[in-house]
């Protein structure tokens, strides 16, 4: 209990709270931009509620700095920043990876199926629930998001007072919670991308 109130003041559990939903909007948007300028198909919300995010990429965003956020503070041993961004690139994919197909199981039990089926099509898929070349693109995602993303966020995070950061994530668990309830209540289910 000491432990978490620790974390608590020094804002580590809001500071991770935000990071999750900055990255399910940015995961949202870039779910959206592949579907309508890469594939193009069109808009559909690529989220599991009504608010522009993907909590999958909350979820990868956390395990990557719970798994590697040590190896990018290691600065002082001369190979390993040599052989880091590799490590970090297999690293992220493999947890990434992980994690989207521990969802389309989660998925299908609770929804009855998962948003992205079209794996399918990929030459190198599981089931159609993982694919080869998305694997990749998480593990550049990752180095993308620690290298860049990330310190970025940190900065942006360090600005705010302590009461500041308080009310913003305050803020986001109401919009979150609002929509979570309102999405079960009317039901909605989003509609396959691609199909």
């Amino acid at each position: 209990m000491a432990k978490i109130r620790e974390l608590w003041e020094k804002q580590t559990v809001q500071k991770l709270f935000l990071c999750f939903w900055m990255y399910a909007v940015l995961g949202w948007c870039y779910e959206v931009f592949l579907e309508v300028v890469v594939y193009r198909w069109g808009f559909t919300n690529r989220g599991e509620m009504f608010g522009p995010y993907c909590p999958i990429y909350g979820v990868g965003a956390l395990l990557f700095l719970l798994s590697f956020g040590w190896l990018m503070k290691k600065k002082d041993v001369k190979w390993l920043n040599i052989v880091k961004p590799l490590l970090i690139f297999l690293g992220c994919m493999a947890v990434a990876t992980a994690v989207e197909l521990a969802a389309t199981y989660i998925l299908e039990y609770t929804k009855g199926s998962w948003p992205w089926q079209t794996y399918s099509r990929y030459k190198y898929n599981f089931q159609a629930r993982i694919a080869l070349s998305t694997s990749v693109r998480f593990g550049l995602g990752g180095l993308l998001f620690m290298y860049i993303v990330q310190p970025l966020f940190d900065r942006l995070l360090s600005r705010p007072k302590p009461k500041t950061i308080n009310i913003i994530a305050i803020i986001v668990l109401i919009i979150v919670v609002t929509d979570f309830i309102i999405t079960k209540v009317t039901g909605y289910t989003p509609v396959l991308a691609g199909t």
